[in-house]
């Protein structure tokens, strides 16, 4: 009488803040008493409860038997409160589940619409293939019930049961194909075939294409949104198997896409035309041509509507997938997707930014890349904004403005500075992976000035993020590759350029040889001695050592770098980079052999080898082998130039060959080349090839013996301070700060030409460009050079004034009458002026990569080495899953072609033979058993062994009927042929005098067979 309803606990449970727990603990104990009890409505309140709480993550399956008992209420209401704690606690392991069939099938055929839709919409839920099987039979006529909603929920129900039993489907389909093809259907219902012909569709469109007239009339005549846009789906995978399809469609999809207010429906439609290959087809190119127009147009106003993010991001995959076979119109759209770029939605960058790769070309590349990379200088990076915070709560200190105002109160965020959203790392390292993937696409055909990009390079390596300490180590103990971040991809991206491109090699060497630099000089440099840049850019100013303009200085870094504690696989590359350099500076066979020379080599030569002599006791054998190669090598060179004589003014001495012939030899000869990945997988491998066989049998004693040798610390002695240690703070030529907080921001001239560089490089940069720019064009007339002045003072006034001196008054010269008629009529009589002759481009040779000429399967493709001109590989698309937490991988081989030819088939007859065949089985069975058990009482009350003796079978004779005679005759004959052994049953075995023995083979006596005898001799023996 005082059970708490519904809405008694859902109000209690607001009223008890902050203990809930306790609450919700004492509810479920009340329901645990009430559901247990006799009266229906108390059971029923409570079970709506223990619902109401199991969405709160409280398990009721231990109510499963009660909630049973409810669905089984003749009333309504409770019955309905049943079936709904059914939907929600059931599972199809469920143990009740057994029990509850014959109800579902008992309300299956009431003659109440309300009371048959609970068990309809039910069996979605709890349905499993033993279940489906029994409710198929009930199910299947309710699909011509008088009521449209039972018939929507049937079909609905149907396709359920077929995902997890495909059977369904033979005796569904033909009914369900009736009520589709019916004109006079319900909307409703006609919308519900549509929704499960769609969901089949995908699996097997072949067998939906005889109903394409039909759905083609359902698209074109009705008016339901939804409806049409599953049927867009629908056709969209109709049309690769049925290209005729194109040509119909196209009309009415053109119409829907030019009339439709519905965003939803508009891109559906376009999603549709994309996926159904209609604007690739071949056919009605002019038809495609239009329809791709007007797409990119719709999508073009999705884009620009305000407020709606949702619109922007499907419109942007829209554009990725026509952007495969219509770059061009995608491209023309270039502003409003660059305006993508820049959104505070992180999702819809990424989108922009796949857009972006594959619209790239020679005229915009330039222009995509300065927007990105404004973006990046201009973006503040959520690692640096942690560590300024960090260093900002240790150095600034709380004051006041006034003695009324709390020192608290005077830290205030500030509020002018930058605006620009927080990206993460991740989104700042994919944007520089677009950069690369951009300017190397097609090896490189979209790059015109390489210029441009070494600087671009140089500045993504400055703004590249920068890994943490703690998760640099994580990186590095678990990968050794060069492109563990984003900067080493960088690196490798400024070695592919060098080696591949030579007329742009100089320029290459000087752009890493800066970075090393700038990185040894500049102790607020993001990078460390484990940078993945610093690796090939080690490698760049080695191998291409002749190319840099301060070797020495370039040397220092370097040895410098090589002493930290750098990972073993940049070790190795800046070994081989260190003799390379020397073998530049000291190699030099032109010059004489002079005391101030061989001074310099041999304080060289000291330096390397100080660096080296430590890490011949390094734990890596590869660094330890080519530490002690190089050291014993430089220590050579030292005696060879410390014996040899130097230049005098009597006689002419050269320097060591050891220097000047036998070091520099060593690393000349063939060109490196770019190798394509592939190239390494057709090298055949040899025979005697034995990789399991150890090089050195004694080699694990050999390393124990290193293991136990302490390695000491180098001693810090002056030679170490003046030569290793760097240089007092100089000012950085990678630290513009200066500069810009000099000059204000009214006095900076933009040029016109290039002014949008200064945006995203950094000054150093700009201003090399500027004077390169200037050197190149100072011979040029139309080129108006910038100067220091005011501005008064034009070119042509400089010229005068150096012609003519200081003393030059232009006011005194006299203005002279132009002619006009004089000189038009001259000007016929002139000779004609020649062409202008343009200073032609530097022609840039971009070298492909090598590979070896064979035809094997591992032969690389043409896009292995280089990114292709659509951007970075696209995944392939993966299959659909199902919402539903099924396996429904057995319905895409149902085949629903052979309807007609097995129409012959009655499905309920079949079941009914195969159910009275189970049943005459369990029969025989049940008969078996019950001879055997009375064949051995018999035996054992008269003494004989339960085994049985084995006797031979006892014929008889069956009395002849007259006319048949000759006939019994002929039965008796073939079985003296066959001599079975039986079981003596009864007396009339103990008194067969001839006893067989059992055959060796057998072990086991022969059962008579035939239950006729068996019952005969049963009741002989009783």
């Amino acid at each position: 009488m005082f059970e708490k309803s519904l809405y008694d606990l859902i109000r209690g449970l607001r009223n008890h803040k902050g203990n809930e727990k306790e609450y919700i603990q004492n509810s479920l104990k009340e329901c645990r008493a009430e559901i247990r009890g006799q009266d229906m409505d108390l059971k029923a309140t409570a079970l709506l409860k223990l619902v109401y709480l199991e969405m709160f993550g409280h398990d009721m399956s231990w109510a499963s038997f009660h909630v049973l008992e409810v669905m089984s209420s003749p009333k309504y209401l409770q019955k309905r409160v049943g079936y709904l704690g059914a939907v929600q606690s059931f599972r199809p392991d469920t143990e009740v589940l057994m029990l509850a069939t014959n109800l579902l099938k008992k309300d299956l055929t009431s003659t109440s619409p309300i009371t048959m839709s609970l068990p309809i919409i039910t069996l979605p839920h709890v349905i499993t293939p033993s279940l489906a099987l029994s409710v198929l039979s009930d199910l299947l006529p309710r699909l011509t019930h008088s009521h449209p909603t039972i018939r929507k929920k049937t079909i609905v129900t149907l396709y359920r049961l077929a995902l997890v039993y495909p059977e369904t489907l033979r005796p569904a389909w033909p009914k369900i194909k009736e009520r589709l093809m019916d004109e006079g259907e319900d909307p409703s219902v006609t919308a519900a075939i549509v929704n499960v012909v769609c969901e089949l569709g995908w699996r097997r469109p072949n067998d939906f294409l005889p109903l394409a007239p039909r759905l083609f009339e359902l698209l074109v005549e009705s008016g339901n949104n939804w409806m049409a846009i599953k049927l867009i789906k629908l056709f969209a995978t109709l049309t690769p198997l049925e290209p005729r399809l194109v040509k119909k469609l196209l009309p009415p999809l053109t119409s829907i896409i030019r009339t439709t207010p519905a965003m939803s429906l508009l891109y559906e439609c376009i999603n549709g035309i994309i996926q159904g290959g209609i604007l690739g087809s071949g056919d009605e190119s002019a038809g495609g041509e239009e329809i791709a127009t007007l797409c990119v147009s719709k999508l073009r106003g999705m884009i620009m509507v305000e407020g709606d993010p949702n619109l922007k991001y499907v419109a942007l995959l829209a554009f990725n997938k026509i952007v495969i076979t219509h770059p061009f119109l995608v491209a023309q759209q270039e502003d409003v997707i660059m305006d993508c770029i820049d959104s505070p939605d992180i999702s819809i960058r990424l989108r922009a930014l796949d857009l972006v790769v594959g619209m790239v070309g020679t005229e915009n590349l330039m222009s995509i890349v300065g927007r990105l990379m404004r973006q990046l200088r201009n973006s503040r990076s959520s690692a640096a904004e942690e560590q300024n915070r960090r260093i900002a709560s240790g150095t600034i200190e709380p004051a006041a403005d006034s003695d009324d105002e709390a020192p608290e109160a005077a830290i205030r965020p500030d509020r002018g500075g930058s605006q620009e959203p927080l990206l993460p790392d991740d989104y700042k390292t994919d944007v520089i992976s677009r950069i690369l993937a951009m300017c190397s696409s097609n090896n490189y055909s979209h790059l015109v000035d390489f210029d441009w990009y070494m600087d671009i390079l140089v500045q993504l390596a400055r703004d590249a993020p920068v890994r943490s300490t703690l998760s640099f180590e994580k990186t590095e103990s678990r990968r050794s590759d060069s492109c563990s971040d984003i900067s080493g991809k960088i690196g490798d991206e400024l070695r592919n350029v060098a080696v591949k491109v030579k007329a742009i090699r100089p320029q290459a060497a000087r752009a890493a040889e800066s970075i090393l630099i700038s990185m040894y000089n500049d102790d607020s440099s993001p990078l460390t001695s484990g940078s993945g840049i610093l690796r090939p850019v080690a490698w760049i100013v080695g191998e291409y050592a002749s190319c840099l303009e301060s070797p020495d200085g370039t040397l220092t870094a370097l040895l410098q770098i090589t002493k930290s504690s750098a990972p073993p696989e940049a070790l190795l590359i800046y070994l081989q980079a260190v003799p390379k350099i020397f073998s530049l500076l000291a190699g030099d066979d032109q010059t004489s052999w002079t005391p101030e020379r061989k001074t310099m080599a041999s304080l060289l030569m000291a330096r390397i080898i100080h660096t080296l002599e430590p890490l011949a006791m390094h734990p890596d054998l590869e660094v330890q082998e080519r530490a002690v190669e190089f050291s014993e090598l430089l220590k050579l060179a030292a005696e060879a130039s410390s014996g040899q004589e130097t230049t005098s003014d009597l006689v002419q001495q050269d320097a060591p060959l050891l220097l000047t012939q036998a070091i520099p030899f060593l690393f000349t000869g063939m060109e490196l080349n770019s190798v394509a990945v592939g190239a390494q997988r057709n090298v055949p491998v040899p025979l005697n090839l034995d990789l399991d066989e150890p090089i050195n049998a004694n080699l694990s004693n050999l390393l124990r013996g290193v293991q136990l040798i302490p390695l000491g610390e180098p001693d810090e002695d002056e030679f170490e301070t003046y030569y290793h240690q760097a240089p007092p703070a100089q000012p950085s030529i990678s630290d513009p700060a200066a500069n810009r907080l000099a000059i204000s921001s009214e006095d900076r001239v933009h040029s016109y030409q290039q002014g949008s560089e200064e945006a995203y490089l950094d000054a150093d940069i700009v201003a090399r460009r500027k004077a390169e720019r200037l050197e190149r064009n100072k011979d040029d007339p139309f080129y108006i050079a910038p100067t220091g002045g005011s501005g008064r003072n034009t070119p042509l006034h400089n010229i005068l004034q150096s012609n003519n001196g200081p003393d030059l008054d232009l006011d005194a010269i006299p203005i002279m009458q132009l002619d006009l008629g004089k000189v038009s009529a001259s000007a016929g009589n002139s000779p004609p002026k020649r062409p202008k002759v343009t200073k032609p481009h530097q022609r840039i040779h971009i070298a492909a990569d090598e590979t070896l000429g064979t035809s094997g399967s591992s032969t690389p493709r043409n896009d292995d080495s280089e990114n292709s001109i659509d951007g970075p590989q696209r995944p392939k698309a993966k299959g659909k899953h199902s919402l539903l937490q099924v396996d429904s991988t057995q319905i895409g081989s149902f085949s629903l072609e052979g309807d007609d030819s097995t129409s012959g088939i009655d499905y309920e007859q079949q079941k009914r033979e195969e159910a009275e065949m189970a049943k005459a089985i369990k029969e025989v069975e049940r008969l078996r058993l019950e001879m055997q058990r009375a064949n051995e009482r018999i035996q054992a009350a008269q003494g004989v062994s339960l085994e049985g003796v084995i006797v031979k079978k006892k014929k008889k004779k069956p009395k002849p009927v007259e006319g048949e005679t000759l006939m019994t005759s002929d039965v008796v004959k073939p079985k003296k042929k066959a001599k079975k052994a039986v079981i003596d049953e009864g007396g009339e075995g103990l008194a067969t005098p001839n006893v067989v023995k059992p055959k060796k083979k057998k072990k086991k006596p022969k059962v008579e067979e035939n239950i006729g005898e068996l019952i005969s001799g049963t009741g002989e023996g009783a």
